[in-house]
């Protein structure tokens, strides 16, 4: 005798039942991916975000790379600054200091030409003012041996009715400074005496050195070359 049982007699009911147990599956197939995919975009978005956002480390060490350029970029223009205000410091008075010299050659030689010509230059009937010039525009050593031969040479001229005439043909600056110019002389020299009572020229070449004393050129040496 076979038993029929319900499954048996309507097969049906078999097929619905595994229509239901497949939906299931895929209903829930479908939910587990949901969650991944959201798990996974958050993961992603967490991580935009994070990449996004500076570290404190960045944070903490931006501001000082910041200030340290700064720095670095002042003290370069600084450093630039410093050394055009020393150049042109160190240049400037370079230049005020060879105007300085230049000017000092040129006021000594104003005065030291014609100082020469008072020196050349003896009349008889005027020696004591011829002197009087002399000693007023020297000083130092030949202010002094000047003064110890004046009485000597004063009667020699006197005596021999000697005059002189001289003229600087030429002069030149060999060394200048400040306060003291040394310079060269062409003089012609006319001489007249009793014994040569026709003019001679006499052509002389003189070294004079001039020398600045409270404000004043003074000559303080004589040579003849």
């Amino acid at each position: 005798m076979v038993t029929m049982t319900k499954e048996d007699v309507d097969p049906t009911s078999d097929a619905d039942t595994d229509k239901v147990d497949e939906k299931e599956a895929a209903d829930t197939a479908a939910e587990t991916d949901s969650t991944d995919t959201d798990e996974t975009d958050d993961a992603e978005s967490t991580a935009v975000s994070d990449s996004d956002t500076p570290s404190l480390d960045d944070e903490e060490s931006s501001p000082s790379a910041v200030t340290w350029v700064r720095y670095a970029i002042f003290g370069a223009v600084a450093a630039i600054l410093v050394g055009a205000l020393v150049f042109s410091g160190v240049v400037g008075w370079k230049v005020w200091q060879q105007h300085q010299i230049d000017a000092a050659g040129e006021q000594a030689q104003a005065i030291a030409v014609p100082y020469t010509e008072i020196l050349t230059s003896i009349d008889t009937s005027s020696v004591d003012e011829n002197f009087r010039q002399i000693l007023n525009g020297s000083t130092g050593d030949l202010k002094n041996e000047f003064t110890k031969a004046s009485v000597q040479l004063r009667q020699l001229l006197v005596d021999n009715k000697a005059a002189a005439h001289g003229k600087v043909v030429n002069s030149a600056i060999q060394y200048k400074s400040p306060d003291k110019v040394v310079l060269l002389m062409m003089v012609d020299q006319s001489i007249t005496n009793t014994q040569r009572p026709d003019p001679r020229i006499d052509r002389s070449r003189m070294k004079i050195t001039m020398e600045k004393i409270d404000g004043r050129w003074l000559a303080s040496k004589l040579e003849y070359l």
